[in-house]
């Protein structure tokens, strides 16, 4: 929902009942009485707060009621969250989506429920009903801890009494064993003869993508958008800055070595291409065109005019300009279905790559190459981190 960073207008008129008068984003016109007079010291007092209100939250400040039902609560929450978790008004993150398929049940159970009087047996009943549907006990622990971020966020924007967050903090998270919600299994390294065994059915760019994860143990996310523009290649050892990652927004910068077998795979995969700094390195849509390419190359006749260019003029869908978690994962399962291979999922070159290093060089130099650390040591082991990746990626990348 579009969402203006102040109001249309706003007028403090009425000759005798002083009272503010605006269109909010929607195009509704609103108005607030306002004590005293027109033009009276606390008529103005008043309208000097309110614009100050509507300037930093115009929505949530109409929405101040006892009377505001949990559907305008997560309506004034989704425009907030929107610009919160894609400041750049960028594809929406994966919270954003995951925030959606949260607010789901709490929306089907309670939505015409007063905000206010949301407590913890109704945060229960919603727990449950994700239960029923099959979510996994972490997935619920997940959302419901959603729903009280919520709750949360409207006692800061003076929405709902305090006393709401607290009552619904006294439920506690479901624990393993004691409940009828599903486990799932934990995720484990997978074996190199099997990455191996897989590389041969996936697609070019996507067979690079992978090698590139398997030799530093970066996140499919930022393998995806791998750019040159990104990549410092002062030094022996050269460094991947992804600019968007998981932890930026903790003001920790993620610096992601590239040893001699990650540099290989990236050489290897550059040569005979041309590619703009600024361009993906691997990208779904140059994959298409290099095959085309080589069909056409690898033609036994003559082509003729009407198969010259056979492209739909309008398609209903183009590839991307990058790869995403998703597509990496279905390109990854096709192979295994290609080669008979046992299924694996891209997030387990992760884990692989972790034990990989945590038994070679032990668990400080694993932390540091994954870009694991907490917030409040992150500026103390910052430098000394860095060096300690560089030299481990330079014996093991």
């Amino acid at each position: 929902m579009k969402r203006n960073p102040a109001p249309s207008y706003l007028k403090h008129g009425q000759k005798d009942q002083a009272r503010a008068v605006w269109t909010d984003s929607n195009g509704t016109r609103r108005f607030r009485l306002l004590p005293g007079k027109f033009n009276s010291p606390e008529s103005l007092e008043a309208y000097g707060r309110l614009v100050a209100e509507l300037a930093v939250s115009p929505t949530v400040t109409v929405l101040s009621s006892n009377s505001l039902t949990i559907n305008e609560l997560l309506v004034a929450y989704l425009e907030f969250a929107a610009k919160h978790y894609s400041p750049d008004g960028s594809k929406p993150s994966k919270e954003l989506v995951n925030l959606r398929y949260a607010i789901r049940p709490l929306r089907e159970l309670y939505g015409l429920t007063n905000a206010s009087e949301f407590g913890p047996l109704a945060l229960r009943a919603v727990r449950q009903r994700m239960v029923n549907s099959g979510l996994s006990r972490g997935v619920v622990n997940h959302h419901v801890n959603r729903i009280r971020r919520i709750i949360r966020w409207a006692v800061a924007e003076q929405i709902v009494p305090p006393g709401n967050l607290e009552a619904l903090r006294a439920l506690p998270g479901l624990q393993r064993g004691r409940t009828e919600a599903k486990e799932t299994k934990p995720v484990k390294p997978v074996a190199e003869a099997t990455v191996s065994a897989t590389l041969p059915y996936l697609p070019p760019h996507v067979r690079a993508l992978v090698e590139m994860m398997f030799h530093t143990g970066m996140r499919p996310s930022e393998a995806c958008a791998m750019r040159m523009a990104d990549i410092d290649q002062a030094g022996e050892t050269w460094i991947y800055r992804p600019p968007h990652h998981k932890t930026a927004h903790h003001g920790i910068e993620r610096a992601i070595p590239l040893g001699p077998q990650a540099r290989a795979v990236l050489v290897r995969h550059l040569q005979g291409r041309s590619f703009d700094p600024s361009d993906f390195l691997f990208s779904p849509i140059r994959q298409r065109e290099e095959r085309f390419a080589e069909r056409r190359a690898n033609r036994k006749t003559k082509v003729q005019p009407s198969q010259f260019d056979r492209k739909k003029s309008m398609p209903r869908k183009l590839p991307g300009a990058r790869y995403t978690r998703e597509s990496v994962t279905r390109a990854v399962a096709t192979a295994c279905r290609k080669g008979n291979i046992e299924h694996w999922h891209p997030y387990q070159l992760r884990h692989s790559f972790a034990t990989r290093i945590r038994k070679l060089h032990g668990l400080e130099a694993a932390q540091v190459l994954l870009g694991h650390s907490r917030a409040d040591v992150t500026q103390i082991y910052a430098e000394r981190n860095e060096e300690l990746a560089v030299k481990v990626a330079a014996a093991v990348g």
